[in-house]
């Protein structure tokens, strides 16, 4: 991969996932199941695709079983095995050899940069990603397509610069996104100029949001401890970021790949629909399950 071969993925899962309440009062909103993982075993995934193993796991108490998934389970894979069933036996062992979870606690659901900030000394004098927990980018539909996080690291290498992943969106979504806009540096990236974090749709500087996708230097977390708390209390990642563009220089790049944002119910069915039709085991009975409700 280059010179960031060693890089570290930090995932921010602390936060109390008030939009899938009341559920997320007893599971974490990352353990939602898309099918049969769960959502943050597709960002994961991302990562390890991308060639990250080591998982910088920014959680709460009462999140353990987030960690708990990543183990392994030396007594549920001999029990398989035993049963003959050995090819759930072998994708259970797999999750527990994928990646490497380094669960670090956030007291106190403060935002996301405070957040990202709670992985300092773990991260170092790193470059590091930043992967949220409830935003996933598929690039199955895109043959010989990257990883989001990967193209990322990709135009990092290329530039030796931090970078976000952003994608175009309707002008009445700006509200509900960071908004960042500024002059083109090659084809789908360009320098950042401006950040806003869900702005008016007046006060926009454009319409390319940030997801969730990042890779960024180091010198971040002098910029979080710097960033003052804003509306409820929360240290914005994006003030802090603007900070990073202003000084060392911040790039914005326009990956391929089909988001959803699973913290939101809409994302989570449109989700789960995509990846269940994906499924050849699943596919005719959910298409018939599809045509009867439309029916109804």
């Amino acid at each position: 991969m280059g010179y960031l071969s060693n890089m570290k993925a930090v995932i921010p899962a602390a936060g109390l996932g008030t939009r899938f309440l009341p559920i997320t009062k007893s599971i974490p909103k990352e353990m939602i199941p898309i099918i049969d993982r769960p959502m943050i075993h597709y960002i994961i995934d991302e990562a390890i695709q991308s060639g990250i193993h080591d998982i910088v796991l920014i959680t709460a108490h009462g999140k353990e079983s987030i960690q708990h998934y990543f183990t392994r389970s030396h007594e549920l894979e001999d029990r398989l095995m035993k049963s003959g069933k050995e090819e759930w036996a072998k994708d259970i062992k797999r999750i527990g050899e994928s990646c490497n979870i380094i669960p670090v606690i956030q007291d106190q659901p403060a935002g996301l940069g405070h957040a990202v900030g709670c992985a300092r000394s773990v991260i170092g004098d790193e470059t590091f990603a930043v992967l949220l927990g409830d935003d996933m980018i598929d690039t199955t539909p895109y043959p010989g397509v990257p990883a989001c996080t990967k193209q990322l690291i990709d135009i990092y290498e290329k530039q030796n610069m931090s970078v976000v992943g952003v994608m175009e969106v309707p002008l009445q979504d700006v509200v509900k996104y960071g908004i960042v806009s500024g002059p083109t540096v090659s084809d789908r990236t360009f320098k950042v100029q401006s950040i806003v974090e869900k702005p008016s749709i007046k006060d926009a500087p454009g319409r390319h949001a940030i997801p969730g996708r990042y890779i960024v230097d180091p010198i971040i977390f002098k910029y979080i401890s710097e960033t003052k708390p804003g509306k409820n209390g929360e240290i914005q990642f994006t003030d802090s970021l603007f900070q990073l563009a202003m000084n060392q220089g911040l790039l914005a790049h326009e990956f391929i790949g089909d988001r959803y944002d699973t913290g939101d119910r809409i994302g989570y069915l449109d989700a789960t629909l995509t990846f269940g039709l994906r499924r050849p085991e699943l596919k005719s009975a959910l298409i018939e399950l599809m045509k009867k409700h439309l029916k109804d």
